[in-house]
């Protein structure tokens, strides 16, 4: 058994990690602050199965602030998930983005430095590769956003104390992670909150922007490969996304048809910042990890059709 220390841990992705290691017999300590991002229930939500279990211990606490040696003491591998999403809101209080992505991450990397952690894992994303995220990990980084430049900038911290400290680094780049529990805020719980309880949906754009959609069944998934094959994953980046490349258009006909409705939609320019294609390239994970994507598309949107049809 692992003691293993999830941050984000009450968050979309971060949920269901925990889930996976306490499945497999490992103890996690999960971390969250419940910044106001989104309703702080819906995140009580997502913990509510975890509190239960007897390997899983809960600390409601911001990294920017709390001691957090005690925290990472005795743990064996850091998940750090935690972090302020999304775009646009990061042009309008970069603070909190600085503050949660940089200075938290920093923070983090310190007690794991003093408690000489086995591993971190540092989750990342392709908004750190710009524009078009298209290529393999060797790709230029050139963010266009507020939150692609505050994720750039926490890995290249995992880097100085990778090189400075030694401290044993893994860093993925997720690609648009789909599925239940994925947050409010994101396009394609919105867009499937509209069709099933009423409302527009805007697309930004032309629609024909594609993403790289990623399940989160087979993100948490890779990050446990991550994991488990340490001998093999440590100083390394991975691209973690999903096998269907489609555009936004597309997926607003498959949920169309998935749900029976039409959704009604405006159409408005395209927002500062927003990628313009990505596309996980795989290969590294696949050869080194052994990464499989194995939850089809359409599959992947029926189930988070499902869960959404089921709240509340």
């Amino acid at each position: 058994m692992n003691r293993c220390l999830v941050t984000g841990a009450a968050g979309f992705v971060g949920s269901h990690l925990c889930e996976a290691l306490l499945a497999r017999g490992h103890e996690v300590v999960g971390v969250d602050a419940f910044i106001p991002y989104y309703p702080r229930a819906v995140k009580e939500q997502n913990l509510a199965g975890l509190l239960t279990h007897p390997h899983f211990t809960f600390h409601d606490t911001d990294l920017r602030v709390a001691e957090l040696v005690p925290i990472v003491t005795k743990c064996d591998t850091v998940f750090h998930l935690a972090a302020m999403p999304g775009l646009m809101k990061s042009w309008t209080d970069f603070q909190l983005y600085e503050t949660c992505n940089i200075s938290g991450t920093q923070r983090l990397l310190e007690a794991a430095r003093v408690v000489k952690i086995k591993q971190f894992i540092h989750i990342s994303t392709s908004s750190v590769y710009g524009r078009e995220a298209t290529q393999g990990e060797d790709a230029p980084l050139q963010p266009v956003s507020p939150y692609g430049v505050t994720k750039l900038a926490a890995e290249n911290l995992c880097r100085a104390y990778e090189a400075n400290f030694n401290l044993p680094i893994t860093i993925l780049r997720y690609f648009s992670v789909y599925g239940p529990r994925q947050r409010p805020d994101m396009g394609y719980h919105k867009l499937i909150n509209n069709l099933l309880r009423g409302g527009t949906f805007t697309v930004f754009g032309d629609g024909e922007q594609t993403r790289s959609n990623t399940y989160v069944g087979d993100a948490v998934a890779a990050t446990i490969l991550a994991f488990e094959k340490r001998a093999v994953t440590l100083g390394q980046v991975f691209n973690i996304g999903g096998g269907e490349i489609v555009s936004l258009n597309r997926v607003i006909a498959m949920l169309e048809e998935i749900t029976g409705r039409k959704a009604p939609l405006e159409r408005e320019p395209a927002r500062p910042g927003d990628q313009r294609h990505t596309a996980a390239n795989v290969e590294k994970a696949r050869r080194v990890l052994g990464f499989n994507p194995t939850t089809r598309l359409a599959e992947g949107l029926r189930a988070q059709v499902e869960w959404q049809r089921a709240q509340a």
